[in-house]
């Protein structure tokens, strides 16, 4: 039997979704996909959630949202779809244990930081690493931070990041900006934000503190190694939208989902909701109004076929 709503990720956008879906008796099922709360999870500290005047942890936030669609009768799965066919109705999705039938999807399943690869860089995200300054600055005021990365991304970062830290410094692989040039020159006339060319960063130092410490960087021209103080690390390298099972089924921008009318994606009966087609904002209170939006679109969508 073919469920009538079907969401794809348990982060803010699918949690939100479930409540409302949950909420208007659609019995919704939520497959939480290999990031179960989505980039939330990764959050230490969330100050900028309406409604917590002392702010939440991230994975606690997640867990409030989950807690409260299972109230309303929302089941979650720790299942990861890994193909769909949306070429009728009802959909399926197969994930890595079995396969499900869906009268409507919603895909909430995210995006997922570009990360350098480091060890150590993995294991002090939430402690002085961020891939989020609209989320993290805040914490850094009057401290010394670096942004890694040269494009847009990079250059937005640590334009946002002068607002609070005393000193940024852009650490680049290349001897010049990727960025537009109107980016590129806010950075360069900075007189807060410092840029290292030719460098990339080998090292987070110091995961035994739990903090940030310092970076281990390497001229790429040169080989020369240095370490270079700081209290925070922010990665500006790009996000990936977790929408490859989609392609060739739903109409893409630059692998994001594209959408139309709020949630509709190019597929009668499967909406979009968050970072999956998100590439502007992306903030957990965006992506909870998405995953509204994307519920009551369903609902009506359910409604008006008769399912």
């Amino acid at each position: 039997m073919a469920h009538k709503v079907v969401i794809l990720g348990s982060g803010c956008a699918g949690s939100t979704a479930a409540i409302y879906a949950a909420r208007a008796d659609l019995e919704p099922l939520v497959l939480e996909g290999h990031e179960p709360g989505g980039q939330l999870s990764l959050t230490t500290d969330v100050e900028n959630y309406p409604g917590f005047p002392d702010g939440v942890q991230g994975p606690e936030l997640v867990a409030l949202m989950k807690k409260q669609a299972a109230r309303f009768g929302a089941v979650f799965k720790m299942e990861l779809a890994q193909r769909v066919d949306l070429g009728k109705r009802p959909f399926v999705i197969e994930t890595d244990e079995q396969e499900y039938q869906a009268q409507s999807l919603i895909v909430a399943s995210g995006a997922s930081a570009k990360l350098l690869g480091l060890e150590s860089e993995k294991a002090l995200i939430g402690h002085g690493v961020s891939t989020c300054a609209t989320c993290d600055g805040y914490f850094f005021r009057d401290q010394s931070v670096v942004v890694v990365g040269g494009g847009d991304t990079a250059v937005e970062e640590s334009m946002f990041l002068t607002k609070f830290a005393s000193k940024v410094t852009m650490i680049h692989r290349r001897d010049q900006l990727r960025a537009s040039k109107i980016m590129a020159d806010r950075a360069l006339k900075n007189p807060k934000i410092e840029l290292l060319w030719d460098s990339v960063v080998t090292e987070i130092m110091d995961p035994s503190q739990k903090r940030v410490e310092a970076v281990k960087l390497k001229n790429v021209k040169t080989g020369e190694e240095s370490l270079l103080p700081t209290d925070g690390v922010f990665i500006g390298i790009g996000h990936d939208p977790n929408t490859k099972i989609f392609e060739g089924q739903l109409e893409m921008k630059e692998s994001y989902i594209a959408v139309r009318d709020c949630s509709k994606t190019s597929v009668e009966g499967v909406f979009a909701a968050g970072d999956v087609h998100d590439y502007v904002y992306r903030q957990a209170i965006t992506a909870a109004g998405a995953g509204c939006r994307a519920a009551i679109d369903a609902e009506k969508f359910l409604e008006e076929a008769g399912t």
